[in-house]
This record gives C-alpha cells, structure tokens and sequence, in this order.
C-alpha cells in the first residue's frame, strides 16, 4: 500500500474511531474528529502530514517510490 493510501485509510479510521468514542464514551471526542478533518484541510494546501512524515520513517513507500520499483 502506498504512503498516499495509507494516509487515506488512516484518516478515515480516526474520524470512524472518534465518532464511536464520542458516541459510547464521551462527547468531547468529537473534536479529535474536528482535528482529523482540520489536519486534512491543513495538509491539502501547505503538503505538511505529521502522519505522513511518521510513515514514511517507518518505510512506506511513495506511489512513484512504488511505481519505479516495478520497472
């Protein structure tokens, strides 16, 4: 998987997570959700992912990374 699919799948795993935690938990994880969507907005336009930057030092590989190793 992609590093950009991997961000994708991510994302939509914490704002999932948040919104079961704020309904059977508390209502305040609500805005772990806010954030999640603000972090996507933010990185849309400036290219800065904190998730990103983790994942890539853990050794997912970029699609072009992907797509050289397959020529």
């Amino acid at each position: 998987m992609s590093l950009e699919r991997s961000i994708m799948a991510f994302a939509g795993f914490m704002v999932l997570l948040s919104l079961v935690l704020t309904a059977l938990v508390h209502h305040n994880f609500v805005w772990l959700t806010a954030f999640v969507g603000a972090n996507l907005f933010q990185s849309a336009f400036t290219g800065f992912c904190p998730a990103a930057m983790l994942m890539k030092k853990l050794g997912v590989k970029t699609e072009a990374e992907l797509c050289k190793l397959k020529q």
